[in-house]
């Protein structure tokens, strides 16, 4: 039988990131605390507490600064642990403290780490890119608050911007501003063109970004999958072998039903929303594109038309949601087997067997 000293880490520590001060709490392999310091929250700082020491465990919760600290620790040779901050404490604890986060973390994380729900934090290129990425949703998202706060201001007057791709807004609400309003929007229809134009040269960005990832290349061929959702799946996934079977990356992405089973019943909930919320949201929109009127007949629209027609309260958005869970998974399968995307695969498959039952 092994000893407590064999199952448990020597030293473990508990490091609760604050945006300037970290605190930290150490326990030996018996669980006795024995040491408790504050350091900063700087490289310098990581490195002069944990640079010249013998290798430990060191956990922390995810969160602004843990990508950066995550990757100093590891380059020093510690272990390195970070946990869910959604799931780590469980219900609403009556205290809360920087102390006692760190000793918390340090306890459970010499216990067993799969109590702090371990995630891992992708590389620095990749945070890198997806940062680029990020800042076009910031800027589309500002984009559409001005055009709609110039759409109501103008309807408040009675007045109408005519229907327009949002690209085109700036042009036409030029022409359509009311006399009595031009003073005051303006100036916001001038920002909104100049937002038009830097989204633009991000769209210019993310296709060179296509370039650098082969996989993005072969996922957007998927008809209703363009540069930005490719290039952001393969960022937000980074390794497709990280994941034991492809049906797992509808759960990573958040799109599955949130389980509640107890006592024999089996309520029906909505999805999860774990995960990104700029991933999942990408791919509705392509979910929503291939279920519209201009999507292409493939497996993908065949499979949402057939939950669509079953009706029900709200059919077409849980067609939309299943239609985003199983685009998921194609990806996540194309990238792992580098196979030519097949629309009709399916409908094939299906075709087959029937002749081979007839």
């Amino acid at each position: 039988m092994r000893s407590g000293r064999e199952l448990f880490p020597k030293i473990t520590v508990g490091l609760d990131l604050g945006d300037r001060v970290s605190e930290v709490c150490e326990v030996d392999w018996r669980g006795r605390e024995v040491r408790r310091s504050r350091l900063a929250t700087t490289r310098a700082g990581i490195r002069q507490y944990f640079g010249e020491r013998e290798r430990c465990r060191v956990v922390l919760e995810a969160g602004t600064h843990s990508p950066w600290v995550s990757r100093e620790l590891e380059a020093l040779g510690h272990e390195v642990v970070v946990g869910d901050a959604s799931r780590l404490y469980g219900g609403r604890r009556k205290k809360k403290s920087d102390r006692l986060d760190a000793r918390y973390l340090a306890r459970q994380g010499r216990a067993d780490v799969e109590l702090v729900y371990p995630i891992r934090h992708r590389g620095e290129e990749a945070q890198r890119d997806l940062a680029l990425i990020r800042a076009r949703d910031q800027v589309v998202r500002t984009r559409t608050k001005l055009i709609n706060h110039v759409r109501g201001a103008v309807k408040s007057v009675g007045g109408r911007i005519g229907r327009c791709s949002a690209e085109a807004f700036a042009r036409r609400a030029r022409r359509e501003l009311p006399q009595a309003l031009r003073e005051a929007l303006l100036p916001l229809v001038e920002l909104i063109e100049r937002l038009t134009a830097q989204i633009r040269a991000y769209d210019r960005q993310v296709e060179r970004l296509v370039e650098r990832y082969p996989e993005a290349v072969r996922l957007k061929r998927i008809r209703g999958v363009g540069p930005l959702t490719a290039v952001a799946y393969v960022l937000l996934v980074e390794d497709a072998r990280r994941f034991e079977r492809s049906r797992q990356v509808g759960a990573y992405f958040g799109l599955v039903p949130r389980l509640a089973e107890s006592g024999g019943a089996e309520p029906q909930l909505r999805i999860s929303k774990a995960g990104d919320e700029l991933g999942r949201r990408l791919l509705i929109s392509a979910a929503h594109y291939i279920l519209g009127p201009h999507g292409p007949e493939c497996d993908l629209r065949r499979y949402g038309e057939r939950i669509c027609a079953r009706g029900g309260k709200n059919a077409k958005k849980r067609a939309v949601v299943a239609v985003a869970r199983k685009l998921a998974v194609l990806l996540h399968r194309l990238w792992l087997s580098e196979a030519v995307y097949d629309p009709d695969y399916q409908l094939r498959r299906r075709e087959r067997r029937r002749l081979q039952l007839a």
